[in-house]
């Protein structure tokens, strides 16, 4: 017995002999070549030729400059067989080396490199024929290079390919070439001449067998071939022969039809040959009337089905290898109807509706509603604030909330069963107010006018029935509505005229448009604009002045907005006179910022009256003057010190400061009051402290100072003018601090209208002021309103009703003010007996508290 091995290695010895063998290694038929195209053939393809012979047939792979080429960039690269084709070539991809790979079972091998490069037709040697005349409707190749040869290899037309039939039945394959002279034909089979019989017959190049058997099976070859060469194609026969089997194509366990309609069940098991079909319902054969019908392929197709059509359907297959059953069961339902549907809506933006969508349907059956929008699946959950699906279960209604412009147009209700689909269409029309304007330009402008004019923008489904414009200016706080000619501009109207405007002022406007919905968006600003110049009409306001220093006048103004300044080189015009005088002395004051004019003249009267008006001009001329009002003069300041000044201290922290006021004549204007200036004994008197009071005041009283510590001070008016000379300083001394240490050991004895009270006296320290007696510090303890009694002992008898709790406390007093408190007392109300208690007791008086007054006294009387 041969092995394998030898068998391969004889067959192949027999291939090299020339012979034709079973199994062969690929050999290439056709290889690459090196190719140029033109620049501009790039919205062509290029073809690169590679075709090998082999048993199996080979297929193929290109590498371009050395790397695979990806067959799956379909749009860019195409095998028609072994050949490569190049769908639109790009020179910058596209140059370079390819290589064929042809590869079998046996092996593989590779083409010689071919270049592809692209070149400028001016390059080509070759000039193309100037004319060339076709038929219309005729194609063309235009040949760019020397002429074809006499003839030419075959090359194929219609390529084999693999095919799998059953049994006994027959096969049709043909192969067709073109070349010249025209090639003939002849096949193989497993690499053998094919034997022709009754059963096999070749006629031009195509091959019939009739009645197959499974010994048909094997690797075919057509060779095409003339006096050039030849061509192969190979593809593989199987004849396969098997009994009815289901598994692969199973019938539907389940078919779902509607009363009235067509049903086809399929009964396709795979056999070869094909199998035999019948049918039972239940374990009823079904015979075929003007209902039923058995088909061809094994179905059966039930027309106009009706409720007594349901059930169980088996199909029995059977060819001579054996036999198999499909089930399928039938069920027949009502069909499904749309009771209430959606109609046409028209809505106003901001509403809310609902489009409904009911219907009927069968009860085995599912149903799911699906709505469409303008032709697209609405989306529940982008738009799920406005988009709500409501109703039961066979309602599918939809609700559109706080509806927009975006929302108009075509909505579909699909209903879907398992077994058929109605739908139901409504156009919704949402009138809004207007769009914005468009294309607003400004065509003419002068120094108070503008002349715009518009396009109409979107009316959102209601008739535009007016305009308005507003406009904005560097000064403006945004945009405001301004006065027109006509004064209402109608929906038809698209232009108008501006007036009113402020001259040489930058304008920009807008236009808005209304309907009955409303005011619309506005337009786009127009370019901005400024308006002419022209004389200034508007004088400054607040025209006044006074102050400032001897020999001055002083007058001030409120400037003149930019806006109002009507153009470049604005300027003012200071006017005045003393009061009774005729002539006008001006000047001219030229930053047109500037709020106020000093005049300084050594013959200026000391606070007499001028006669002042103040006027406006620019590049255009001059504009108004503001009405004449009364400045006074500077007035003179204070030449006399205050007298009779003295400090007297108040406590520890605070001294008084007392004078005479000054000698004052109205004449002379207003005393506007008094500066005291004061430092202590460590300090320096050009770092002093200063408060000021008003004209009627004589005293003042200096606050936060520091205690026994001597403070220096002095005196002296002012008025606008300036101050006056200061007094002759004066000196005192603050009071010592009040005692730190606070009233001791306070013991009380209540009655029910009556507290006495005693404590411990204080003692002040050196450094402390002496005290000088007590104060007592009492309110109930649901008020906040504290009374005080003064004492200089060191006890004191408050005469209280004890009808609620009383807090207390005491302080000592002294020159330097009240010492620290003492502990705070609460004094119970008293029910039935006298209470005791000192400033040991809880605030918190316990339950029992009635008793505790009782031993406090025993205590206190124990240690008196």
């Amino acid at each position: 017995m041969m092995f394998p091995w030898k068998q391969l290695i004889l067959l192949s010895f027999i291939g090299c002999l020339g012979g034709e063998l079973l199994l062969q290694g690929p050999v290439f038929i056709k290889e690459p070549s090196n190719s140029i195209f033109p620049v501009g053939s790039e919205d062509k393809k290029i073809t690169l030729h590679c075709e090998a012979r082999g048993n199996p047939s080979p297929h193929y792979r290109w590498q371009l400059n050395g790397s695979d080429i990806d067959m799956s960039m379909e749009h860019r690269y195409k095998l028609n067989g072994g050949n490569l084709v190049v769908i639109n070539p790009n020179r910058n991809w596209d140059t370079g080396t390819y290589q064929c790979f042809a590869t079998n079972s046996l092996g593989t091998i590779v083409s010689r490199e071919a270049k592809l490069q692209f070149a400028y037709l001016e390059n080509f040697k070759t000039k193309m024929r100037s004319t060339v005349s076709v038929r219309e409707g005729q194609g063309v190749v235009l040949l760019c290079g020397p002429p074809p040869h006499s003839g030419a290899k075959p090359h194929w037309v219609q390529l084999i390919k693999d095919v799998e039939i059953a049994v006994e039945d027959s096969l049709y394959w043909e192969c067709r070439a073109s070349g010249k002279p025209k090639p003939s034909y002849r096949w193989l089979k497993n690499g053998a001449a094919l034997v022709l019989e009754e059963r096999t017959q070749i006629e031009n190049g195509a091959l019939t067998i009739s009645n197959l058997s499974v010994t048909d099976s094997g690797m075919f070859q057509c060779i095409a071939e003339n006096k050039h060469g030849l061509v192969y194609s190979s593809a593989e026969l199987k004849v396969v022969a098997s009994a009815p089997d289901f598994s692969k194509n199973p019938m539907k366990k389940l078919v779902q039809v509607q009363v009235g309609s067509l049903v086809s069940l399929d009964c396709k098991p795979r056999a070869s040959p094909r199998a035999l079909s019948s049918w039972k319902k239940g374990d009823v054969s079904v015979q075929e009337h003007e209902r039923i019908s058995l088909l061809n392929d094994g179905g059966l197709k039930i027309a106009n089905v009706t409720k007594a059509d349901a059930g169980t359907y088996t199909c029995m297959a059977e060819n001579q290898f054996g036999k198999a059953n499909g089930t399928t069961h039938l069920v027949v339902t009502e069909p499904t109807r749309i009771t209430l549907a959606p109609s046409n809506m028209d809505v106003s933006v901001g509403e809310s509706v609902i489009l409904p969508c009911q219907v009927q349907h069968d009860p085995l059956l599912d149903i799911i509603f699906t709505w469409y929008f303008n032709g697209a699946l609405a989306d529940f959950k982008k738009d799920g604030s406005h988009f709500e699906k409501v109703g039961g279960s066979s309602s599918g209604d939809l609700m559109i909330r706080n509806i927009q412009l975006k929302h108009s147009g075509k909505y579909v209700c699909m209903v879907q069963t398992g077994v058929d689909s109605v739908s139901s269409a409504a156009d919704l029309i949402v009138r809004g107010s207007p769009g914005p304007p468009e294309n607003v330009k400004v065509d003419e402008i002068t120094d108070t006018t503008a002349q715009l004019s518009w396009k109409e923008g979107k009316d959102n489904h209601s008739p535009v029935i007016s305009y308005s414009i507003q406009a904005r200016t560097p000064f403006s706080v945004g945009w405001q509505t301004v006065t027109t000619v006509p004064e209402v501009i109608d929906g038809k109207t698209h232009t108008a005229t501006v007036v009113e405007l402020n001259p040489w002022v930058e304008y920009e406007f807008r236009v808005v448009a209304s309907n009955k919905i409303g005011g619309g968006e506005p337009s786009l600003p127009s370019e901005k604009v400024r308006t002419e110049e022209a004389v200034p009409e508007v004088p400054p306001s607040e025209v006044n002045g006074g102050g400032g220093s001897r020999s001055e006048l002083v007058i001030t103004w409120d400037p003149v907005p930019e806006e109002l300044q009507n153009g470049e080189g604005f300027g003012y015009v200071v006017a005045f006179r003393p009061l009774g005088v005729t002539t006008w002395i001006q000047t001219v004051v030229t930053s047109p910022d500037t709020p106020r004019y000093v005049f300084r003249n050594e013959s200026i009267v000391p606070y007499s009256p001028y006669e002042v008006k103040v006027g406006v001009y620019n590049n255009k001329g001059e504009g108004p003057f503001s009405p004449v009002t009364t400045v006074f003069s500077a007035e003179e300041e204070p030449t006399v010190a205050p007298s009779q000044v003295s400090a007297n201290s108040l406590s520890s922290s605070e001294i008084e400061v007392s004078w005479n006021t000054i000698p004052w004549k109205l004449s002379n204007g207003h005393l506007l009051g008094y500066e005291v200036r004061y430092w202590n004994g460590g300090g320096k008197e050009e770092s002093s402290s200063k408060m000021k009071v008003a004209g009627n005041e004589t005293s003042a009283r200096l606050r936060g100072l520091k205690s026994n510590l001597a403070y220096y001070t002095a005196v002296r008016a002012y008025n606008s003018a300036g101050a006056g000379p200061f007094s002759a300083t004066v000196n005192v001394t603050t009071k010592k601090t009040p005692p730190s240490q606070p009233p001791g050991n306070v013991v009380w004895n209540a009655t029910d209208t009556k507290v006495l009270l005693n404590w411990e006296q204080v003692k002040a320290m050196e450094n402390e002021s002496e005290v000088t007696g007590y104060k007592v510090f009492y309110r109930t303890s649901s008020q906040n309103n504290v009374q005080v009694l003064n004492t200089n002992k060191t006890s004191a008898e408050l005469v209280l009703p004890i009808k609620e709790d009383y807090i207390i406390e005491v302080k000592a007093t002294t020159d330097g003010g009240d010492g620290t408190s003492s502990e705070q007392i609460r004094i119970p109300r008293i029910t039935s007996m006298d209470a005791r208690g000192s400033t040991s007791a809880i605030s918190n008086v316990h339950p029992m508290s009635s008793y505790m007054p009782i031993v406090l006294f025993l205590i206190v009387y124990v240690l008196w």
